[in-house]
């Protein structure tokens, strides 16, 4: 679909801003929600958030923005390094894309991507959301990322699949084949 490294970075752009936003989102709403705010005896997650003073990475309490952008530079630097080019290998390895339908090698690289991107953002996450004030151990750590992987590779694989992705490849054709056709015409 992309075919310049430019439109690759911008394909990657538009995922990655889609996909944090909904991570963050099931994060703290879904998996984190009844514990925050059974902690801060609040009734929504926002205020329970705010009681906390945000939300704990790194050690410490942050704002939920800065959680946004932490997670997004991960995200972008592993989907435009690792997770975009081998997943295109990969899907490539399993199908011939000359004989294989779009769709179906469309959804390769998705499955790809997200069997890649999922274990590694979980075990970023695992790092930086780590309870630091309870000292570190590495099982608690390798604890927490398999927990991570098994409550987000779900919700990643059927997100991407179903939502996310359909709808990044409609915006990037409207970007993007609109302004090709438009340029053609032109000429």
């Amino acid at each position: 679909m992309p075919k310049t490294q430019f439109q690759r970075m911008m394909f990657a752009l538009i995922t990655v801003v889609i996909t944090v936003h909904a991570y963050v989102f099931y994060s703290l709403y879904v998996v984190n929600g009844s514990t925050l705010m059974t902690m801060t005896q609040t009734s929504y997650v926002l205020d329970a958030i705010a009681k906390l003073g945000g939300v704990y990475m790194f050690g410490r309490y942050v704002p939920i923005w800065t959680v946004i952008v932490v997670e997004f530079c991960f995200a972008y630097i592993l989907e435009l390094i690792i997770g975009s080019p081998l997943s295109f290998r990969l899907a490539s390895r399993v199908f011939d894309i000359q004989n294989t339908h779009p769709v179906i090698f469309e959804t390769a690289i998705i499955c790809a991507t997200v069997g890649l991107m999922c274990p590694m953002m979980s075990l970023i996450a695992a790092i930086i959301y780590y309870p630091f004030y309870t000292g570190f151990h590495f099982a608690t750590l390798l604890a927490n990322w398999i927990k991570l992987v098994c409550f987000n590779f779900p919700f990643a694989f059927f997100t991407q699949v179903f939502f996310i992705q359909p709808f990044v490849r409609v915006v990037f054709k409207f970007i993007f084949v609109k302004n090709e056709k438009k340029m053609v015409n032109e000429i």
